[in-house]
């Protein structure tokens, strides 16, 4: 039940609040006050979506917010917890929940579920629970076989919601399942393809067996082999200058080091400073003597039969570039292709034995559907029956005592995500006439005291806690107005209703009167909601009737229709 709503800077509305509380709220007002806007302002709460160009003009943002008494257990608290919300717990049982949305200039939109910042989407979950609104809109909505069929869903009760919500899984299950066969099967060339190329470039990559780096050990040694004549020249001319070994006209680094040390031994006695100069000379010694071994050796391990070799090398780089040419950017590429080819190659192998699962899970899947399927129609079959009939009663106290309507279902051949059933909510205004389908043979009027009857037969097994109606009563004046005055009334007995009307003979039944004023200071005009009773209420009503709030007669007649409001409740 909404408790209250507050409304700052939407459209008009400048401030205002709507004390609600449970019955029957009538919300009432001149044209252009801001009636759509408190409709606005609850769709808001409930997560739709949001439109910068509905505040008001010269405010940087909107916000509203709505204060709910909810169960403090159940679906709703649930939700709410699990969005990281605050439930003000109270009198045991029952919470109080705070939702509010704020719009600002540059088109952002935030909501705000139990105090805590939450994504639009939970307002439209927690929403969807607590809140059914009809207007204009869900008017042309129930002209859709899709909305006549949802009406008879929540009509048939929670037998019917379980048994979909099961028909529903087996349906995804089967679908899935048959989209995944056909795929398979449809492919089956390609991918007969696909694992025969595997097959070859995986045996092409293990006859091969490439190792990590092994393309830059390669790399490295060809260009050893292919300048190794330079490479021994080099290294031999190094050899005669650090040691000439024997080679008397040549001077060698080694012999010019050696004897710089003999120089400086003769005379270190004269000057200790030269001391350890001299001892540098010799470890220099040692370290050049080390370096020529280095170098003979190194002059040792040049292959002279290096040509052989070099064409082995680069016929093995060819065969290396190839496979990556074929199976990759890398080397690497190509042996991690090992790993994940051969899994590949395991499904594509394996296509057989999955069609053959598939096919039996989808022949199984689809008997279970179709089973479902049926006994959602009986569901729906004896469903529609009692809706109708129940329905027709409350058109004949609706001021449709002639009309009759019938709910038809039929099946067929396919299955939906929601069976295989069509249903089509007909309307035989008068007996010997044809019974039409919704959209095509109900007027306006017709088609809100049809709602507003399947609204009130639905209440009583599926219970909602609050009902808004924007203009149920369009079309539609006199004893046809008086009679959906007193079948709100009667919805209000059991859950919070609140009604958007231009007629006092709907307002009159109302337990709890709310105006939207107009005030204007010729350049701003802003809105703001007044509570009414006694004289106030009774002037709004005449003015409802008459447009005019002091004329004695609308108002002697505005108390007659209060009077008969309140003996007939």
């Amino acid at each position: 039940m909404i408790e209250e709503i507050s409304i700052r800077d939407l459209g008009v509305i400048g401030e205002a609040t709507l004390p609600l509380g449970p019955g029957f709220t009538a919300l009432t007002g001149e044209t252009g006050a801001g009636k759509t806007m408190v409709v606005t302002a609850l769709g808001l709460l409930l997560g739709e979506r949001a439109d910068s160009a509905a505040i008001r003009l010269g405010s940087k943002q909107a916000v509203v917010e709505g204060q709910w008494e909810v169960p403090a257990q159940g679906a709703v608290a649930e939700r709410v917890r699990d969005a990281g919300g605050d439930l003000d717990v109270f009198a045991g049982d029952r919470a109080s929940l705070l939702l509010s949305r704020t719009l600002s200039a540059e088109g952002r939109s935030r909501a705000h579920v139990g105090g805590r910042t939450s994504p639009v989407s939970v307002l439209g979950e927690i929403g969807h629970q607590l809140v059914v609104v009809h207007g204009q809109s869900e008017q042309i909505r129930l002209r859709s076989a899709t909305a006549q069929r949802e009406a008879l869903d929540r009509f048939a009760g929670p037998e019917l919601t379980a048994l979909l919500a099961e028909y529903r899984a087996v349906h995804a299950r089967w679908q899935g399942s048959r989209a995944e066969l056909d795929e398979l099967v449809a492919d089956q060339d390609r991918r007969a393809r696909e694992a025969e190329e595997l097959r070859v470039a995986l045996a092409e990559i293990e006859e091969a067996d490439p190792q990590p780096g092994e393309d830059l050990e390669l790399a490295e040694r060809t260009e050893r082999l292919g300048n190794l004549e330079e490479l021994r020249l080099a290294a031999s001319q190094a050899v005669e200058l650090v040691s000439s070994q024997g080679v008397d006209e040549v001077q060698d680094a080694l012999s010019a080091i050696e004897g710089a040390r003999r120089q400086l031994d003769r005379v270190v006695a004269h000057d200790a400073t030269l001391q350890p100069i001299a001892e540098a000379l010799g470890e220099a010694g040692y370290l050049v003597s080390d370096i020529s071994g280095q170098l003979s050796t190194y002059l040792a391990g040049l292959d002279s039969d290096s040509g052989r070799e070099l064409e082995s090398l680069q016929a093995r780089r060819a065969l290396l570039a190839g496979l990556i040419r074929k199976h990759g950017s890398t080397l690497q590429d190509v042996i991690d292709l090992l790993g994940t080819g051969s899994g590949r190659l395991l499904e594509l192998d394996n296509d057989g034995e999955r069609i053959e699962a598939l096919t039996a899970s989808v022949a199984s899947d689809l008997d279970e559907a179709q089973h479902l399927a049926g006994r959602l129609t009986a569901l729906r079959t004896a469903a529609a029956e009692q809706l109708a009939e129940r329905v027709t009663e409350e058109l004949a106290a609706l001021a449709m005592p002639q009309a009759r309507l019938s709910v038809d279902v039929t099946e067929r051949e396919e299955l939906g995500r929601s069976g295989r059933d069509l249903v089509a909510i007909l309307l035989q205004p008068h007996p010997g006439s044809e019974p039409r389908p919704l959209g095509k043979g109900a007027s306006g009027g017709e088609l809100s005291r049809v709602m507003l009857a399947i609204e009130v037969v639905i209440a009583g097994s599926d219970p909602v806690p609050t009902f808004v109606f924007d203009e149920v009563d369009s079309g539609v004046g006199g004893a046809s107005a008086i009679e959906i005055g007193r079948r709100l009334a009667r919805l209000a007995e059991n859950a919070q209703v609140i009604v958007v009307t231009h007629l006092a003979q709907v307002a009159a039944f109302a337990t709890n009167h709310l105006r939207v004023a107009k005030d204007s200071d010729g350049s701003v005009t802003a809105s703001s909601v007044e509570q009414l009773s006694g004289d106030a209420r009774l002037a709004e009503m005449a003015r409802l009737l008459s447009g005019l709030s002091d004329s004695e007669s609308a108002l002697t007649h505005a108390q007659e229709l209060i009077d008969t409001a309140r003996a007939s409740v």
